[in-house]
């Protein structure tokens, strides 16, 4: 089992940045791929940026790319998501998750519960 808790959303204004946290329990996590995703009012979760479990491999969504990293420290069982040039289609409530058959786009097995981003413009 693990369990995820994001922190670091807020409200900011267009072009400003936020970085968000998700810390893992367990022993595994730095076995596991990790992502972000997001889901604004009214659509789907969408993927947003994945790890590999040693942080050498990383996707991004054409949405994104180029604007947001995504890292992770194993030694601080923590992803994180630095999210810069924020704009307000980006506002949404962002989730981390872990990934146990490796890095990809889908197929995430452990979910957090969310912390919500809101960009003002």
């Amino acid at each position: 089992q693990v369990q995820l808790v994001e922190s670091g959303g807020g409200l900011v204004q267009a072009g400003g940045s936020l970085r968000l946290s998700c810390a893992a329990s367990g022993r595994t996590f730095s076995s596991y791929a990790m992502g972000w995703f997001r889901q604004a009012p009214g659509k789907e979760r969408e993927f947003v940026a994945a790890i590999s479990w040693s942080g050498g491999s990383t996707y991004y969504a054409d949405s994104v790319k180029g604007r947001f990293t995504i890292s992770r420290d194993n030694a601080k069982n923590t992803v994180y998501l630095q999210m810069n040039s924020l704009k307000p289609e980006d506002t949404a409530v962002y989730y981390c998750a872990a990934n146990t058959g490796g890095l990809g786009y889908s197929g995430y097995d452990y979910w957090g519960q969310g912390t919500q981003v809101t960009v003002s413009s």
